[in-house]
């Protein structure tokens, strides 16, 4: 598990685990062209995602296929949420997305009489 949060602490390896949630399968040079860095660092990282098993190479011919595997990122999850919280938890993540990646049109008022602890 030390292993996945090593992979997860750097941004240029969360960047390329983004660009393979949004198109798995991706070669060496596809990830490449889309960081500001050399190849060899581009493989470095890579390198740390396939040690930690977040993601998964292929060959297809003289390619080399990236696949991201997210059993580990879900094995971290499930040693920190319980199947009774993961639908509160659930929904707060959903609320945050919601709130950051769109602009408010409307807007919507509710009381609720409560204390802030439960709350």
């Amino acid at each position: 598990m030390d292993d996945v949060f090593k992979a997860l602490a750097d941004p240029t390896r969360r960047s390329l685990l983004d660009e393979l949630f949004r198109e798995d399968g991706q070669t060496l040079s596809a990830l490449e062209a889309r960081l500001t860095m050399t190849r060899f660092g581009v493989m470095k990282h890579l390198k740390v995602l396939e040690d930690a098993g977040m993601i998964v190479t292929r060959r297809r011919g003289r390619e080399k296929l990236h696949f991201l595997n997210a059993v580990p990122i879900r094995l971290v999850h499930d040693r920190w949420v319980s199947k009774f919280a993961e639908p509160m938890v659930a929904l707060m993540s959903d609320l945050k997305h919601q709130l950051e990646n769109r602009t408010m049109e409307k807007i919507y008022e509710i009381y609720i009489k409560t204390t802030p602890e439960l709350l």
